[in-house]
């Protein structure tokens, strides 16, 4: 088995996809996409020209709860009644002849992903910022939907969304920290002790930012939102304040490899607030906690990104790994902003 394919048996996913009723003509082409780290994506194509994206848990060591694809299809299939842009869910197997783990089959979305920085500089500015435009209109339609419409009262706690958070990704710190980084453990401390009093209760996506959606080549509109698996039930805002963390400015280095949103034509962060608060009409305070709240746990999952990355090679994708240089910047700069607030 070629390495491209690393995880996934063809001929086995063929008769799935066929006992599925799905017409296909062998053999299937499985093409690695995306520059996640975490659930790995195929491409998936036939003789035929056809095309699926297929869904698995990355290889190695798995923390308890993380990567459940069932899970993820689960979400995204409800969310199929809705106006929230989502692939639509074709099939889902958890039988080992089939697969070791869980697999998860969808539509394959035609469309834009800005994902490199090749293709953000490629757009024109009025492009870019129709872009971003989109993405906080997005994020209030995922908030705006009826749990008990679509069958998702159930996903997850209702109990306050901060400390449940603040405890899985505290615990997911300490199970895939490489080394002892004082200014989080103080950035940790600082989050329990400001915590907000939880207001209401929405689906929230739990990963939302520029590189997890496709977006129309010709109008820049969200066409589809991916990434689920980080989903639950809590406080909206905590999603907008995920996007913020990802949404570098001039001058800052908590990008990375991708400063997308320094390119002109991005809108900054006041403006991208200014942007969701107006379409919802929540609170601009606690939508400040919520921001270092982001970067906190941008700053875990990279640290467990860099662990997966040391302990299983094979997990490292085409975006490289996060450098604990960046990981201390973006923690640097989650401080300032809880200084800020």
């Amino acid at each position: 088995m070629s390495e491209a394919v690393v995880g996934v048996d063809p001929a086995a996913v063929t008769r799935w996809l066929r006992a599925l009723g799905i017409e296909c003509a062998p053999p299937l082409r499985f093409d690695r996409i995306g520059l996640g780290q975490s659930n790995l994506t195929y491409l998936v194509g036939d003789e035929a020209g056809r095309r699926w994206v297929l869904r698995r848990p990355p290889l190695g060591h798995l923390l308890a709860s993380a990567h459940d694809v069932a899970r993820e299809a689960r979400i995204m299939s409800a969310l199929e009644s809705t106006a929230v842009p989502c692939p639509r869910i074709l099939g889902v197997v958890d039988d080992p002849a089939v697969s070791e783990v869980a697999l998860v089959l969808m539509e394959y979305v035609d469309g834009q992903v800005v994902d490199t920085m090749a293709v953000a500089r490629s757009l024109t500015p009025h492009h870019r910022r129709a872009i971003a435009e989109s993405l906080p209109r997005t994020l209030a339609q995922i908030h705006a939907v009826d749990l008990g419409a679509v069958g998702l009262t159930d996903l997850a706690s209702h109990k306050p969304y901060a400390q449940r958070q603040l405890k899985r990704w505290g615990g997911q710190w300490e199970q895939s920290r490489t080394r002892e980084l004082p200014e989080l453990d103080e950035l940790t401390r600082r989050l329990v002790a400001t915590a907000p009093q939880q207001q209401e209760i929405t689906l929230v996506h739990g990963d939302f930012h520029l590189r997890n959606v496709i977006t129309s080549p010709s109008t820049g509109e969200v066409v589809a939102a991916l990434d689920w698996e980080l989903s639950t039930l809590g406080d909206p805002l905590a999603d907008m304040g995920s996007l913020l963390a990802y949404w570098a400015e001039p001058g800052e280095d908590i990008g990375g490899d991708f400063p997308a949103s320094t390119l002109p034509g991005f809108p900054n962060r006041a403006e991208m607030s200014a942007a969701y608060l107006a379409l919802t009409g929540r609170d601009p305070a606690a939508l400040r906690y919520w921001h270092a709240f982001g970067l906190w746990k941008l700053a875990v999952i990279a640290e467990g990104v860099l662990r997966r990355a040391l302990d299983t090679p094979q997990n490292r994708a085409a975006a490289g790994t996060p450098t604990i240089e960046r990981i201390d910047a973006i923690v640097h700069k989650a401080l300032a902003v809880t200084e800020e607030s």
